[in-house]
Protein backbone atom coordinates (compact mmCIF):
# COMPACT_ATOMS: atom_id res chain seq x y z
CA UNK A 1 0.00 0.00 0.00
CA UNK A 2 1.00 3.59 -0.53
CA UNK A 3 3.15 4.91 2.37
CA UNK A 4 1.59 8.39 2.11
CA UNK A 5 -1.94 6.96 2.47
CA UNK A 6 -0.92 4.89 5.49
CA UNK A 7 0.69 7.93 7.13
CA UNK A 8 -2.46 9.97 6.54
CA UNK A 9 -4.59 7.24 8.11
CA UNK A 10 -2.26 7.07 11.15
CA UNK A 11 -2.07 10.91 11.36
CA UNK A 12 1.76 10.95 11.15
CA UNK A 13 4.07 12.63 8.70
CA UNK A 14 6.11 10.64 6.20
CA UNK A 15 9.31 12.19 7.59
CA UNK A 16 8.29 11.16 11.10
CA UNK A 17 7.62 7.60 9.95
CA UNK A 18 11.02 7.29 8.26
CA UNK A 19 12.74 8.88 11.29
CA UNK A 20 11.06 6.26 13.52
CA UNK A 21 12.14 3.51 11.13
CA UNK A 22 15.75 4.68 11.20
CA UNK A 23 15.77 4.73 15.02
CA UNK A 24 14.86 1.04 15.37
CA UNK A 25 18.43 -0.06 16.07
CA UNK A 26 18.84 2.64 18.73
CA UNK A 27 15.53 1.68 20.34
CA UNK A 28 16.64 -1.94 20.53
CA UNK A 29 19.93 -0.87 22.11
CA UNK A 30 18.06 1.20 24.71
CA UNK A 31 15.77 -1.75 25.43
CA UNK A 32 18.76 -4.04 25.95
CA UNK A 33 20.37 -1.45 28.27
CA UNK A 34 17.11 -1.12 30.24
CA UNK A 35 16.92 -4.88 30.63
CA UNK A 36 20.55 -5.06 31.83
CA UNK A 37 19.99 -2.24 34.34
CA UNK A 38 16.77 -3.84 35.54
CA UNK A 39 18.53 -7.16 36.14
CA UNK A 40 20.93 -5.26 38.41
CA UNK A 41 18.01 -3.55 40.17
CA UNK A 42 16.26 -6.92 40.62
CA UNK A 43 19.42 -8.43 42.12
CA UNK A 44 19.58 -5.60 44.67
CA UNK A 45 15.82 -5.78 45.33
CA UNK A 46 16.14 -9.47 46.23
CA UNK A 47 19.35 -9.05 48.28
CA UNK A 48 19.08 -10.99 51.56
CA UNK A 49 15.40 -11.64 50.88
CA UNK A 50 13.98 -8.26 51.96
CA UNK A 51 11.97 -6.16 49.50
CA UNK A 52 13.29 -2.65 48.85
CA UNK A 53 11.96 0.61 47.43
CA UNK A 54 13.77 2.90 45.01
CA UNK A 55 15.64 4.71 47.80
CA UNK A 56 16.95 1.50 49.35
CA UNK A 57 17.96 0.21 45.91
CA UNK A 58 19.74 3.49 45.13
CA UNK A 59 21.67 3.34 48.42
CA UNK A 60 22.56 -0.34 48.02
CA UNK A 61 23.93 0.40 44.55
CA UNK A 62 26.02 3.22 46.05
CA UNK A 63 27.52 0.71 48.48
CA UNK A 64 28.43 -1.41 45.44
CA UNK A 65 30.16 1.58 43.84
CA UNK A 66 27.39 2.12 41.27
CA UNK A 67 25.61 5.46 40.79
CA UNK A 68 22.20 5.06 39.15
CA UNK A 69 19.70 7.92 39.00
CA UNK A 70 16.77 7.27 41.35
CA UNK A 71 14.26 8.40 38.69
CA UNK A 72 15.73 5.79 36.37
CA UNK A 73 15.31 3.15 39.08
CA UNK A 74 11.66 4.16 39.52
CA UNK A 75 11.08 4.17 35.76
CA UNK A 76 12.50 0.67 35.33
CA UNK A 77 10.59 -0.66 38.34
CA UNK A 78 7.37 0.69 36.80
CA UNK A 79 8.28 -0.57 33.35
CA UNK A 80 8.88 -4.15 34.51
CA UNK A 81 6.16 -4.13 37.22
CA UNK A 82 8.53 -4.49 40.18
CA UNK A 83 6.54 -3.33 43.21
CA UNK A 84 7.73 -2.73 46.77
CA UNK A 85 4.95 -3.13 49.37
CA UNK A 86 3.98 0.21 50.93
CA UNK A 87 3.19 0.29 54.63
CA UNK A 88 -0.15 1.95 55.23
CA UNK A 89 -1.58 3.17 58.53
CA UNK A 90 -3.91 0.75 60.25
CA UNK A 91 -7.13 2.58 61.26
CA UNK A 92 -8.12 -0.30 63.52
CA UNK A 93 -4.98 -0.36 65.61
CA UNK A 94 -5.83 0.01 69.27
CA UNK A 95 -3.67 1.38 72.01
CA UNK A 96 -3.33 -1.18 74.78
CA UNK A 97 -4.92 -0.16 78.08
CA UNK A 98 -2.12 -0.60 80.57
CA UNK A 99 -2.82 -1.32 84.21
CA UNK A 100 -0.73 1.26 86.06
CA UNK A 101 0.30 -0.78 89.06
CA UNK A 102 3.34 1.41 89.65
CA UNK A 103 4.48 4.95 89.02
CA UNK A 104 4.65 6.44 85.53
CA UNK A 105 7.37 8.92 84.55
CA UNK A 106 7.16 12.35 82.87
CA UNK A 107 7.79 12.81 79.15
CA UNK A 108 11.31 14.24 79.50
CA UNK A 109 12.10 13.59 75.81
CA UNK A 110 9.24 15.67 74.37
CA UNK A 111 9.88 14.29 70.85
CA UNK A 112 13.42 15.70 70.63
CA UNK A 113 14.59 12.52 68.94
CA UNK A 114 17.52 13.96 66.98
CA UNK A 115 18.59 16.83 69.23
CA UNK A 116 21.21 14.87 71.18
CA UNK A 117 24.18 12.65 70.39
CA UNK A 118 24.53 8.88 69.99
CA UNK A 119 23.54 6.60 72.90
CA UNK A 120 21.90 9.52 74.71
CA UNK A 121 18.22 8.96 73.90
CA UNK A 122 17.24 5.29 73.64
CA UNK A 123 13.72 4.29 72.56
CA UNK A 124 12.15 1.01 73.56
CA UNK A 125 8.89 -0.83 72.93
CA UNK A 126 7.39 -4.31 72.56
CA UNK A 127 5.63 -5.76 69.52
CA UNK A 128 4.07 -9.12 68.71
CA UNK A 129 4.96 -11.48 65.86
CA UNK A 130 2.61 -14.17 64.52
CA UNK A 131 4.40 -17.19 63.06
CA UNK A 132 3.83 -20.81 62.18
CA UNK A 133 0.26 -22.03 62.75
CA UNK A 134 -1.11 -19.11 64.73
CA UNK A 135 1.76 -19.02 67.25
CA UNK A 136 2.69 -15.72 68.84
CA UNK A 137 6.00 -14.28 70.08
CA UNK A 138 6.99 -10.93 71.56
CA UNK A 139 9.94 -8.77 70.54
CA UNK A 140 11.39 -5.95 72.62
CA UNK A 141 14.02 -3.62 71.18
CA UNK A 142 16.13 -0.63 72.17
CA UNK A 143 16.75 1.86 69.37
CA UNK A 144 19.26 4.72 69.42
CA UNK A 145 17.11 7.65 68.29
CA UNK A 146 20.14 9.53 66.89
CA UNK A 147 21.77 6.80 64.77
CA UNK A 148 18.70 4.49 64.40
CA UNK A 149 20.81 1.52 65.53
CA UNK A 150 19.10 -1.37 67.29
CA UNK A 151 21.43 -1.66 70.27
CA UNK A 152 19.67 -4.49 72.06
CA UNK A 153 16.69 -6.79 71.56
CA UNK A 154 15.03 -9.79 73.17
CA UNK A 155 12.52 -12.29 71.80
CA UNK A 156 10.15 -14.14 74.12
CA UNK A 157 7.31 -16.65 73.97
CA UNK A 158 5.56 -14.88 76.87
CA UNK A 159 4.98 -11.36 78.16
CA UNK A 160 6.80 -11.89 81.44
CA UNK A 161 8.84 -8.88 82.55
CA UNK A 162 12.07 -10.95 82.53
CA UNK A 163 12.77 -10.62 78.80
CA UNK A 164 12.64 -6.81 78.99
CA UNK A 165 15.10 -6.87 81.91
CA UNK A 166 17.35 -9.19 79.87
CA UNK A 167 17.31 -6.62 77.04
CA UNK A 168 18.58 -3.88 79.41
CA UNK A 169 21.33 -6.17 80.74
CA UNK A 170 22.45 -6.89 77.15
CA UNK A 171 22.50 -3.16 76.41
CA UNK A 172 24.84 -2.46 79.33
CA UNK A 173 27.01 -5.49 78.56
CA UNK A 174 27.57 -4.78 74.85
CA UNK A 175 27.58 -0.99 74.70
CA UNK A 176 29.71 1.47 76.61
CA UNK A 177 27.25 3.97 78.07
CA UNK A 178 28.88 6.38 80.55
CA UNK A 179 26.99 6.34 83.84
CA UNK A 180 27.05 10.13 84.19
CA UNK A 181 25.80 10.78 80.64
CA UNK A 182 22.14 11.12 81.79
CA UNK A 183 21.04 8.64 79.11
CA UNK A 184 17.27 8.48 78.69
CA UNK A 185 15.30 5.27 78.20
CA UNK A 186 12.01 6.37 76.60
CA UNK A 187 8.99 4.06 76.38
CA UNK A 188 5.21 4.02 76.54
CA UNK A 189 3.32 3.52 79.81
CA UNK A 190 3.05 -0.26 79.49
CA UNK A 191 3.12 -2.52 82.53
CA UNK A 192 6.67 -3.68 81.79
CA UNK A 193 8.03 -0.14 82.04
CA UNK A 194 6.00 0.85 85.10
CA UNK A 195 7.02 -2.31 86.96
CA UNK A 196 9.17 -2.15 90.07
CA UNK A 197 11.72 -4.56 88.57
CA UNK A 198 12.27 -2.45 85.44
CA UNK A 199 12.49 0.88 87.23
CA UNK A 200 14.83 -0.54 89.88
CA UNK A 201 17.14 -1.92 87.18
CA UNK A 202 17.32 1.47 85.43
CA UNK A 203 18.11 3.19 88.73
CA UNK A 204 20.84 0.64 89.40
CA UNK A 205 22.39 1.28 85.95
CA UNK A 206 21.99 5.06 86.39
CA UNK A 207 19.71 5.37 83.37
CA UNK A 208 16.98 8.00 83.40
CA UNK A 209 13.43 7.08 82.42
CA UNK A 210 10.99 8.97 80.21
CA UNK A 211 7.50 7.93 79.08
CA UNK A 212 5.16 8.91 76.29
CA UNK A 213 1.91 10.57 77.20
CA UNK A 214 -0.96 8.16 77.61
CA UNK A 215 -2.47 7.04 74.30
CA UNK A 216 -0.01 9.12 72.23
CA UNK A 217 2.01 6.90 69.89
CA UNK A 218 3.66 9.94 68.26
CA UNK A 219 5.76 10.45 71.40
CA UNK A 220 7.64 7.26 70.44
CA UNK A 221 7.16 7.48 66.67
CA UNK A 222 10.64 6.34 65.48
CA UNK A 223 10.33 3.11 67.45
CA UNK A 224 6.81 2.47 66.15
CA UNK A 225 8.06 3.16 62.62
CA UNK A 226 10.87 0.61 63.00
CA UNK A 227 8.42 -2.13 63.97
CA UNK A 228 6.16 -1.27 61.03
CA UNK A 229 8.96 -1.45 58.47
CA UNK A 230 10.41 -4.60 60.05
CA UNK A 231 7.08 -6.46 59.79
CA UNK A 232 6.65 -5.36 56.17
CA UNK A 233 10.13 -6.59 55.25
CA UNK A 234 9.88 -9.86 57.17
CA UNK A 235 6.58 -10.57 55.42
CA UNK A 236 4.38 -13.54 56.25
CA UNK A 237 6.01 -15.75 58.89
CA UNK A 238 3.64 -18.71 58.54
CA UNK A 239 6.47 -20.82 57.08
CA UNK A 240 8.52 -20.28 60.28
CA UNK A 241 7.25 -23.21 62.33
CA UNK A 242 9.26 -23.04 65.57
CA UNK A 243 10.33 -20.39 68.04
CA UNK A 244 13.98 -21.37 67.46
CA UNK A 245 13.58 -20.75 63.72
CA UNK A 246 11.94 -17.40 64.44
CA UNK A 247 14.90 -16.45 66.64
CA UNK A 248 17.29 -17.17 63.77
CA UNK A 249 15.09 -15.10 61.43
CA UNK A 250 15.07 -12.13 63.83
CA UNK A 251 18.84 -12.35 64.38
CA UNK A 252 19.37 -12.24 60.61
CA UNK A 253 17.04 -9.25 60.21
CA UNK A 254 18.72 -7.28 62.99
CA UNK A 255 22.12 -7.90 61.39
CA UNK A 256 20.73 -6.81 58.02
CA UNK A 257 19.05 -3.71 59.50
CA UNK A 258 22.08 -2.45 61.42
CA UNK A 259 24.67 -3.15 58.72
CA UNK A 260 22.95 -3.12 55.31
CA UNK A 261 19.54 -1.44 55.66
CA UNK A 262 20.58 1.93 54.21
CA UNK A 263 18.48 4.96 55.16
CA UNK A 264 18.04 8.19 53.23
CA UNK A 265 18.02 10.38 56.35
CA UNK A 266 21.23 8.78 57.61
CA UNK A 267 23.29 10.25 54.76
CA UNK A 268 22.42 7.13 52.68
CA UNK A 269 24.27 4.88 55.15
CA UNK A 270 23.23 1.98 57.35
CA UNK A 271 22.79 2.72 61.08
CA UNK A 272 26.18 1.20 62.02
CA UNK A 273 27.91 3.07 59.18
CA UNK A 274 26.26 6.31 60.27
CA UNK A 275 27.40 5.81 63.87
CA UNK A 276 30.97 5.31 62.61
CA UNK A 277 30.67 8.43 60.42
CA UNK A 278 29.51 10.48 63.43
CA UNK A 279 32.41 9.15 65.49
CA UNK A 280 35.24 9.47 62.93
CA UNK A 281 34.00 12.05 60.43
CA UNK A 282 35.01 9.69 57.59
CA UNK A 283 32.21 9.42 55.00
CA UNK A 284 32.43 6.06 53.15
CA UNK A 285 30.59 7.36 50.05
CA UNK A 286 32.68 10.52 49.62
CA UNK A 287 34.04 9.26 46.28
CA UNK A 288 30.51 8.99 44.89
CA UNK A 289 28.39 11.72 46.52
CA UNK A 290 28.94 14.98 48.36
CA UNK A 291 30.01 14.57 51.98
CA UNK A 292 27.18 15.75 54.28
CA UNK A 293 27.77 18.02 57.24
CA UNK A 294 27.97 16.37 60.63
CA UNK A 295 24.80 17.05 62.63
CA UNK A 296 24.93 19.42 65.60
CA UNK A 297 23.99 18.01 68.99
CA UNK A 298 22.84 19.56 72.23
CA UNK A 299 23.49 18.30 75.76
CA UNK A 300 20.65 16.43 77.41
CA UNK A 301 19.06 18.51 80.12
CA UNK A 302 17.87 17.26 83.50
Amino acid sequence: MNIKWLCDIAHVSRSGYYAWLEQEKRRNEREEQDRADFELILEVYQYRGYAKGSRSIYMRLLQMGIVMNRKKIQRLMNKYNLVCPIRKPNPYKRMAKARHEHATKPNHLNRQFKAHGPKTVLLTDITYLYFGRGQKAYLATIKDSFTNQILSYALSESLEVDFVLEMIEQLIEHHAIPRKQKTLIHSDQGVHYTSVQFQSLLNDKELRQSMSRRGNCWDNAPQESFFGHMKDELGNLSSVLTFASLSIKIDDYMDYYNNERYQWDLAKLSPNQYAAFIKTGVYPLAHLVKTPNLPAVAPLQD
